[in-house]
């Protein structure tokens, strides 16, 4: 019973920070900032004062897909915030610029998270299938499948910690050069650039919940050798 709730309460979590983060973003996705720039022309203008020439920037048509790729040194926004000259693009866009300045100027959290790609992929793997094949086979013992979860939650809930800073860093950033490049005028272009990433902010904040409350869920009862309800 209660790992259902547990279930139903990160699920809303999840769902209330993904709407929010939606509504706030359809609501100053709209007009024109004063510069009159895209999100891609601000995108350019950003990497280029930093003294960033090999990132590639271009666009995609999945709504709110933006990232940037480090790997391939490619800064992808989607086609909404790459041709739009919203607040919400452009703080988008700046964002993203953000996190191409974190990787040129080797900012720690960030290289942690990166070298924490890998491990984090196969538990999240783990969380996936160890109990599907605990129920299907019946090959894995309770308590090795519990320890096993636990690990696994425990490093996501950490990937998911060194997340916070590296996004926080990023919203500095773009909300820092957006002014002081002024690309943005003070006042309501620079508070919606601000409502729109401070809301992005909360997804990952959930996430970092949902993984905490998981991984404690899995290791209370080894500390404790308590049975769960």
């Amino acid at each position: 019973m209660t790992l259902w709730l547990i279930i139903l309460a990160t699920v809303a979590l999840s769902l209330i920070a993904a709407v929010r983060v939606r509504s706030v973003y359809n609501r100053y996705n709209q007009g024109s900032v004063l510069s009159g720039l895209t999100g891609g022309e601000a995108a350019a203008l950003i990497l280029r004062r930093a003294g960033i020439h090999d990132v590639e920037i271009t666009h995609h048509d999945e709504m709110l897909g933006d990232h940037y790729d480090p790997l391939h040194k490619r800064l992808v926004l989607s086609s909404a915030n790459y041709f739009g000259s919203t607040p919400a693009a452009l703080g988008v866009a700046a964002h993203e610029c953000g996190h191409a300045l974190q990787h040129a100027r080797a900012y720690r959290p960030l290289r942690w998270r990166l070298a924490a790609v890998g491990i984090t992929t196969y538990a999240n793997q783990a969380v996936m299938g160890i109990p599907l094949l605990g129920i299907a086979t019946g090959l894995i013992a309770p308590r090795v499948g519990a320890m096993i979860l636990a690990v696994a939650w425990g490093i996501i809930m950490l990937f998911n910690l060194l997340t916070l800073p590296v996004e926080f860093d990023a919203s500095r950033r773009a909300k820092a050069v957006l002014a002081n490049m002024g690309l943005i005028a003070p006042g309501a272009e620079a508070t919606a650039v601000s409502k729109v990433l401070n809301a992005a902010a909360w997804t990952y904040v959930a996430a970092f919940i949902t993984s905490l409350i998981y991984s404690l869920w899995h290791l209370l009862p080894l500390l404790t050798g308590r049975q769960r309800d």
